[in-house]
């Protein structure tokens, strides 16, 4: 089987390469991925050395339908397994139409590409945050029926991606399924987001900086399981589907803040608080009865053990977040704009 993987040069994507080459030996990848600051190719050297014959690698936008036409035509993939977004909060709170063209009318290109090419199988990653919040101090949960209510540019642009999907199975019979994930940790995840930033700027003394309602809660899951489930969706899954993926352990983010400064023996001094951002949901998290039941997955890794393997892959590999740091300097403009936009909300 050939599988196309958008957006494989990030962080789940690369996970997923790397799953998947290992698992399936018979199976070959394409990597279309645009390369944009999130987007790294130092992730999969290893790949490229260890799978030379399954393993190709294409830089481009999902959003030029004359390219994706081309790989189509080129590769004829089995499979489409769609990473490619943009993921982060604050970037769309500044920017939010980039995420509206990426994920919105980027997965529209790919999914007419499925069509033309009659592919077996598309499936679209995406995320718990489509549905809101939930109250903090509750024993609710998101299952695939919970309606969705987006409250972040972010999250609506991938709410209507997975409206998309469903339209092209119900209009067109497009053989599709969704996975709604929770937040996801582990190597490779770029030093932009929560867990690798901490990580980081504790191992420089750095302060760690918290919106004020830090005792805001996420479900976590470690990327490697998250890859697994995506696997067993792909393979086994119901046509039309969507399917929740999550670990069902839930932290705050102060208890991810103690939990990092603790492993690496740092000062509770580090930590300084900001307004909140826009937005700011109070509480995720997923129902993955349907997954469990249906298809037999369950999360393996546990929470502690996760991020003690990834906090030690973030001290062990220095020279791969620095030189993103260094690659990233012009982003601090950005960033300032982010904090007077921060303090003007707050």
């Amino acid at each position: 089987m050939k599988l196309l993987v958008t957006g494989g040069a990030g962080f789940i994507g690369t996970n997923f390469i790397k799953y998947w080459l290992k698992e399936y030996p018979n199976d070959d990848i394409v990597n279309l991925d645009l390369l944009t600051y999130a987007g790294n190719l130092a992730n999969l050297t290893d790949i490229v050395l260890a799978y030379t014959d399954r393993y190709v690698f294409v830089q481009g936008d999902i959003r030029d339908d004359a390219f994706v036409s081309e790989i189509m035509e080129t590769h004829r993939p089995d499979v489409i397994v769609n990473f490619a977004a943009e993921s982060h909060n604050s970037r769309a709170i500044l920017n939010p139409r980039v995420f509206t063209e990426t994920n919105v009318m980027g997965t529209q290109v790919l999914l007419d590409a499925a069509r033309q090419y009659d592919v077996s199988r598309f499936h679209h990653i995406s995320t718990c945050e489509v549905y809101g919040e939930l109250p903090l101090h509750s024993s609710e949960a998101f299952s695939e029926t919970a309606p969705y209510r987006p409250q972040t540019p972010y999250n609506a642009s991938k709410a209507a991606a997975d409206h998309l999907v469903n339209a092209y199975f119900h209009s067109f019979g497009l053989p599709i399924t969704i996975s709604n994930c929770s937040n996801n940790y582990g190597p490779y995840q770029h030093p932009e987001k929560l867990i690798p930033l901490f990580t980081t700027n504790a191992l420089q003394d750095l302060p760690l900086t918290l919106y004020r309602s830090s005792h805001n809660r996420r479900e976590w899951l470690h990327v490697d399981d998250h890859c697994r489930a995506i696997a067993s969706i792909v393979h086994s899954g119901k046509v039309g589907e969507t399917y929740n993926v999550g670990s069902g352990v839930e932290k705050s983010i102060e208890e991810i803040t103690d939990f990092i400064l603790e492993i690496l023996e740092k000062p509770q001094q580090l930590k300084t608080y900001v307004p909140d951002r826009p937005g700011h949901d109070c509480r995720y998290l997923l129902d993955s009865g349907k997954v469990i039941r249906e298809l037999g997955w369950q999360p393996e890794i546990p929470f502690e053990q996760g991020m003690q393997q990834t906090i030690a892959w973030y001290v062990e590999n220095r020279k791969w977040w620095e030189k993103i740091q260094q690659n990233t300097i012009t982003e601090n403009v950005e960033e300032d704009k982010w904090e007077k936009f921060s303090y003007q909300k707050g």
